[in-house]
Protein backbone atom coordinates (compact mmCIF):
# COMPACT_ATOMS: atom_id res chain seq x y z
CA UNK A 1 0.00 0.00 0.00
CA UNK A 2 1.32 3.45 -0.93
CA UNK A 3 1.86 5.68 2.09
CA UNK A 4 1.87 9.45 1.91
CA UNK A 5 4.91 11.26 3.23
CA UNK A 6 2.77 12.96 5.86
CA UNK A 7 0.29 11.07 8.08
CA UNK A 8 -3.28 11.91 7.19
CA UNK A 9 -6.38 11.09 9.16
CA UNK A 10 -9.86 11.61 7.83
CA UNK A 11 -12.05 13.79 10.04
CA UNK A 12 -14.40 11.62 12.08
CA UNK A 13 -17.39 13.73 11.06
CA UNK A 14 -16.66 13.59 7.31
CA UNK A 15 -19.17 10.96 6.23
CA UNK A 16 -22.12 11.19 3.90
CA UNK A 17 -24.58 10.74 6.78
CA UNK A 18 -23.46 14.00 8.41
CA UNK A 19 -23.66 16.11 5.23
CA UNK A 20 -26.97 17.90 4.64
CA UNK A 21 -27.66 17.12 0.99
CA UNK A 22 -30.07 20.02 0.38
CA UNK A 23 -29.33 21.31 -3.12
CA UNK A 24 -26.65 18.68 -3.71
CA UNK A 25 -28.74 15.54 -3.88
CA UNK A 26 -27.52 14.47 -7.33
CA UNK A 27 -23.87 15.02 -6.42
CA UNK A 28 -24.21 13.04 -3.17
CA UNK A 29 -25.81 10.15 -5.06
CA UNK A 30 -23.03 10.14 -7.65
CA UNK A 31 -20.20 10.31 -5.12
CA UNK A 32 -21.82 7.59 -3.02
CA UNK A 33 -21.99 5.35 -6.10
CA UNK A 34 -18.35 6.11 -6.95
CA UNK A 35 -17.29 5.20 -3.41
CA UNK A 36 -19.18 1.89 -3.60
CA UNK A 37 -17.87 0.85 -7.01
CA UNK A 38 -14.64 0.95 -8.99
CA UNK A 39 -16.49 1.98 -12.15
CA UNK A 40 -16.60 5.50 -13.58
CA UNK A 41 -14.26 8.08 -15.00
CA UNK A 42 -14.04 10.54 -12.11
CA UNK A 43 -15.39 14.05 -11.68
CA UNK A 44 -14.51 17.63 -10.71
CA UNK A 45 -16.41 19.32 -7.90
CA UNK A 46 -16.12 23.02 -7.27
CA UNK A 47 -17.54 25.70 -5.02
CA UNK A 48 -16.66 28.52 -2.69
CA UNK A 49 -14.95 28.34 0.67
CA UNK A 50 -16.78 26.24 3.31
CA UNK A 51 -19.29 24.72 0.91
CA UNK A 52 -18.32 21.17 1.89
CA UNK A 53 -15.89 20.05 -0.82
CA UNK A 54 -13.38 18.61 1.64
CA UNK A 55 -16.16 16.91 3.62
CA UNK A 56 -17.41 15.20 0.46
CA UNK A 57 -13.98 14.02 -0.70
CA UNK A 58 -13.24 12.61 2.74
CA UNK A 59 -16.68 10.96 2.83
CA UNK A 60 -15.86 9.21 -0.44
CA UNK A 61 -12.58 7.93 1.02
CA UNK A 62 -14.21 6.90 4.29
CA UNK A 63 -16.68 4.74 2.40
CA UNK A 64 -14.23 3.42 -0.20
CA UNK A 65 -11.63 2.49 2.41
CA UNK A 66 -8.22 1.27 1.27
CA UNK A 67 -9.24 1.43 -2.39
CA UNK A 68 -8.90 5.20 -2.11
CA UNK A 69 -6.56 7.94 -0.97
CA UNK A 70 -7.25 11.55 0.02
CA UNK A 71 -4.65 14.15 -1.06
CA UNK A 72 -5.15 17.70 0.35
CA UNK A 73 -2.85 19.84 -1.78
CA UNK A 74 -3.34 22.97 0.33
CA UNK A 75 -1.62 21.05 3.12
CA UNK A 76 0.87 18.98 1.13
CA UNK A 77 1.92 21.09 -1.86
CA UNK A 78 5.16 22.13 -0.19
CA UNK A 79 6.25 18.49 0.05
CA UNK A 80 6.63 18.41 -3.73
CA UNK A 81 4.93 16.40 -6.47
CA UNK A 82 6.93 13.27 -5.68
CA UNK A 83 4.32 12.84 -2.96
CA UNK A 84 1.82 11.44 -5.46
CA UNK A 85 4.16 9.04 -7.24
CA UNK A 86 2.62 5.58 -7.33
CA UNK A 87 -0.87 6.58 -6.26
CA UNK A 88 -2.23 4.95 -9.43
CA UNK A 89 -2.12 1.74 -7.36
CA UNK A 90 -5.36 2.98 -5.76
CA UNK A 91 -8.67 2.67 -7.57
CA UNK A 92 -9.77 6.13 -6.46
CA UNK A 93 -7.63 9.23 -5.86
CA UNK A 94 -9.33 12.28 -4.35
CA UNK A 95 -7.36 15.48 -5.01
CA UNK A 96 -8.45 18.40 -2.81
CA UNK A 97 -7.55 22.05 -3.53
CA UNK A 98 -6.05 21.40 -6.97
CA UNK A 99 -6.08 25.16 -7.59
CA UNK A 100 -3.35 25.46 -4.93
CA UNK A 101 -0.73 23.99 -7.29
CA UNK A 102 -1.79 25.18 -10.74
CA UNK A 103 0.94 27.21 -12.40
CA UNK A 104 3.63 24.99 -10.87
CA UNK A 105 5.10 23.04 -13.82
CA UNK A 106 6.31 20.11 -11.74
CA UNK A 107 2.98 19.64 -10.00
CA UNK A 108 1.04 19.97 -13.24
CA UNK A 109 3.18 17.33 -14.96
CA UNK A 110 2.84 15.00 -11.97
CA UNK A 111 -0.94 15.36 -11.94
CA UNK A 112 -1.10 14.77 -15.69
CA UNK A 113 0.95 11.59 -15.30
CA UNK A 114 -1.15 10.39 -12.37
CA UNK A 115 -4.37 10.97 -14.27
CA UNK A 116 -3.14 9.00 -17.27
CA UNK A 117 -1.77 6.17 -15.13
CA UNK A 118 -5.02 5.94 -13.19
CA UNK A 119 -7.04 5.85 -16.40
CA UNK A 120 -4.83 3.10 -17.82
CA UNK A 121 -5.20 1.07 -14.62
CA UNK A 122 -8.99 1.43 -14.57
CA UNK A 123 -8.99 3.87 -11.66
CA UNK A 124 -10.42 7.33 -11.42
CA UNK A 125 -9.72 10.75 -9.98
CA UNK A 126 -12.06 13.08 -8.12
CA UNK A 127 -10.83 16.66 -8.02
CA UNK A 128 -12.02 19.56 -5.86
CA UNK A 129 -11.23 23.21 -6.49
CA UNK A 130 -12.69 26.65 -5.92
CA UNK A 131 -13.57 27.05 -9.59
CA UNK A 132 -14.73 25.04 -12.58
CA UNK A 133 -12.08 23.46 -14.88
CA UNK A 134 -12.55 26.07 -17.61
CA UNK A 135 -11.80 28.83 -15.08
CA UNK A 136 -8.84 27.11 -13.42
CA UNK A 137 -5.58 28.69 -14.68
CA UNK A 138 -3.81 25.42 -15.56
CA UNK A 139 -0.75 26.13 -17.70
CA UNK A 140 -0.09 22.63 -19.06
CA UNK A 141 -2.46 22.22 -22.02
CA UNK A 142 -2.56 18.43 -21.72
CA UNK A 143 -3.58 18.60 -18.06
CA UNK A 144 -6.17 21.29 -18.81
CA UNK A 145 -7.58 19.04 -21.53
CA UNK A 146 -7.79 16.02 -19.22
CA UNK A 147 -9.44 18.00 -16.45
CA UNK A 148 -11.99 19.45 -18.88
CA UNK A 149 -13.09 15.89 -19.68
CA UNK A 150 -14.19 15.28 -16.08
CA UNK A 151 -17.89 15.63 -15.35
CA UNK A 152 -18.27 18.86 -13.38
CA UNK A 153 -20.52 19.53 -10.41
CA UNK A 154 -20.96 22.80 -8.53
CA UNK A 155 -21.35 22.25 -4.77
CA UNK A 156 -24.27 24.42 -3.74
CA UNK A 157 -23.88 26.48 -0.58
CA UNK A 158 -26.62 26.10 2.00
CA UNK A 159 -29.28 28.76 2.20
CA UNK A 160 -29.63 30.52 5.54
CA UNK A 161 -32.84 28.62 6.20
CA UNK A 162 -30.97 25.29 6.00
CA UNK A 163 -28.01 26.12 8.22
CA UNK A 164 -29.81 25.21 11.43
CA UNK A 165 -30.72 21.82 9.99
CA UNK A 166 -27.09 21.25 8.95
CA UNK A 167 -25.87 22.09 12.44
CA UNK A 168 -28.43 19.78 14.01
CA UNK A 169 -27.47 16.95 11.66
CA UNK A 170 -23.80 17.35 12.57
CA UNK A 171 -24.68 17.50 16.28
CA UNK A 172 -26.82 14.36 15.99
CA UNK A 173 -23.94 12.54 14.30
CA UNK A 174 -21.77 13.41 17.30
CA UNK A 175 -24.41 12.16 19.72
CA UNK A 176 -25.52 15.66 20.73
CA UNK A 177 -28.99 17.13 20.95
CA UNK A 178 -29.09 20.64 19.53
CA UNK A 179 -32.53 22.13 20.19
CA UNK A 180 -34.08 24.41 17.57
CA UNK A 181 -33.85 27.40 19.90
CA UNK A 182 -30.14 26.84 20.49
CA UNK A 183 -29.41 26.36 16.80
CA UNK A 184 -31.16 29.64 15.99
CA UNK A 185 -29.23 31.36 18.78
CA UNK A 186 -25.90 30.17 17.35
CA UNK A 187 -26.78 31.54 13.94
CA UNK A 188 -27.30 34.99 15.42
CA UNK A 189 -24.13 34.95 17.56
CA UNK A 190 -21.50 33.49 15.21
CA UNK A 191 -20.06 33.87 11.75
CA UNK A 192 -22.58 32.24 9.43
CA UNK A 193 -20.26 30.22 7.20
CA UNK A 194 -20.55 26.50 7.91
CA UNK A 195 -16.85 25.99 8.66
CA UNK A 196 -17.06 28.51 11.52
CA UNK A 197 -20.35 27.10 12.76
CA UNK A 198 -19.03 23.53 12.75
CA UNK A 199 -15.85 24.61 14.55
CA UNK A 200 -17.99 26.29 17.20
CA UNK A 201 -20.09 23.17 17.52
CA UNK A 202 -16.91 21.16 18.16
CA UNK A 203 -16.00 23.59 20.96
CA UNK A 204 -19.47 23.35 22.46
CA UNK A 205 -19.30 19.56 22.29
CA UNK A 206 -16.06 19.54 24.31
CA UNK A 207 -17.38 22.03 26.86
CA UNK A 208 -20.70 20.24 27.25
CA UNK A 209 -18.88 16.94 27.83
CA UNK A 210 -16.57 18.55 30.39
CA UNK A 211 -19.41 20.26 32.24
CA UNK A 212 -21.92 17.44 31.74
CA UNK A 213 -24.43 19.96 30.41
CA UNK A 214 -26.93 20.01 27.58
CA UNK A 215 -26.67 22.56 24.78
CA UNK A 216 -29.22 24.96 26.14
CA UNK A 217 -29.18 28.64 25.22
CA UNK A 218 -27.91 29.71 28.69
CA UNK A 219 -25.06 27.19 28.56
CA UNK A 220 -24.09 28.17 25.02
CA UNK A 221 -24.27 31.86 25.96
CA UNK A 222 -21.87 31.22 28.82
CA UNK A 223 -19.38 29.39 26.58
CA UNK A 224 -19.51 32.17 23.97
CA UNK A 225 -18.89 34.77 26.68
CA UNK A 226 -15.84 32.81 27.88
CA UNK A 227 -14.51 32.65 24.31
CA UNK A 228 -15.04 36.40 23.88
CA UNK A 229 -13.25 37.17 27.16
CA UNK A 230 -10.30 34.87 26.46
Amino acid sequence: MIQLALPLQLADHAVFASFLAKGNEELIAILSAVADSSGGSGCWIWGGVATGKTHLLQAVCERAGDRSVYVPLAMLAGAGPGLIDGLDSRELVCIDDLDEVVGDPAWERALFTLYNDLLAAGGQMIVAAKMAPRECPIDLPDLASRMSQLTTYNVQALADADRSAALQLRASHRGLELPDETARYLLTRSRRDMASLYALLDTLDREALRAQRRLTVPFVRGVLNQIADA
